[in-house]
């Protein structure tokens, strides 16, 4: 029995199509379609009917579907179980992140990573798009706030707080700040998730909401953070993004004394039986290099 007939066939579905599936599969699309046929063709029957827009499962193939991915999963379980034995993770672990991470923490904890572990290489996928971690044969994930996908595992840790900063250029030609209120009469630099939200800021014993507004909107952090060591305005950022730039003058906080919100991230992966090594590995890894920064007064931690 061919068995990379058969988990090709079950990448196809969980993909949902030929061409993602040889993306994932790191084959080529007639590779793939030759693979599948010739499948059907060992078991004499129609797996999928295949049109131009989308694949569909016949009656026969949602059955077999179910059965294949089953007993690969118990297959990757026994592999993962067996590997785990050697204590040494290897191969290549696909990971995720978006931008602000990936020219933040992430860089620390994957070279600790491959530092610890030789046998192992790391395809990083930075990117603000939420990948789906299945299709795209990605095998961790860092996200960024409440997860949606019940489907996931997680481990959340905290990047510390978001709090105001800005450039001494700025501050320099712009009236003093003495009260959250005082912004009103300041530039901001947006996020442009936030647009229109007040901003919600706290000194641990009075809380302030404040309505900013300014000419300036990003969907990057990166982005804002250039245009405030510019002097272009005032933005709200995780203090972890701006402390290289605090230690070279290159930008001061705003009103010290008042803060925002947690900012919260999660490791996730997709639920199996059995976490492969190679997973394990860098959750312990990442969570070493997290709470020794944290532990030399670096505004996060893991939870």
């Amino acid at each position: 029995m061919a068995l990379d007939g058969i988990e090709v066939f079950v990448k196809v579905i969980q993909a949902g199509s030929f061409s993602q599936a040889a993306r994932v599969l790191g084959m080529p699309n007639s590779t793939v379609s030759a693979k599948v046929s010739q499948l059907e063709k060992r078991l004499a029957v129609t797996l999928i009917h295949r049109t131009t827009r989308k694949l569909r499962l016949t009656q026969a193939g949602e059955s077999y579907f179910r059965g294949c991915a089953r007993a690969l999963d118990e297959l990757q379980a026994a592999e993962s179980e067996l590997a785990s034995d050697q204590n040494e993770p290897r191969g290549l672990l696909r990971l995720t992140a978006p931008v602000e991470i990936g020219h933040s923490v992430l860089p620390a904890v994957v070279r600790a990573y491959l530092q610890k572990h030789s046998q192992m290489t790391v395809d990083l996928v930075v990117t603000n798009r939420v990948l789906d971690l299945v299709t795209e044969g990605v095998d961790l994930a860092i996200r960024a706030g409440k997860l949606k996908d019940s489907g996931l595992i997680a481990k959340r840790f905290a990047l510390g707080q978001f709090a105001l900063w800005a450039g001494p250029a700025y501050l320099k030609k712009r009236p003093a700040l003495f009260h959250p209120k005082d912004l009103t009469q300041h530039q901001f630099l947006q996020f442009s998730l936030f647009k229109g939200r007040s901003l919600e800021l706290t000194n641990g014993k009075e809380n302030a909401k404040i309505a900013v507004s300014g000419r300036l909107f990003a969907d990057d952090f990166e982005v804002l953070k250039s245009l405030a060591i510019l002097g272009e305005g005032i933005v709200f950022l995780p203090n972890l993004l701006c402390a290289e730039e605090a230690k070279q003058n290159k930008l001061a906080r705003v009103l010290p004394d008042w803060h925002g919100g947690t900012v919260t991230f999660s490791l996730v992966y997709p639920a199996q039986r059995f976490v492969s090594p190679k997973i394990r590995a860098f959750m312990a890894v990442a969570e070493e290099i997290l709470n020794n920064k944290s532990a030399r007064g670096s505004p996060f931690q893991l939870r």
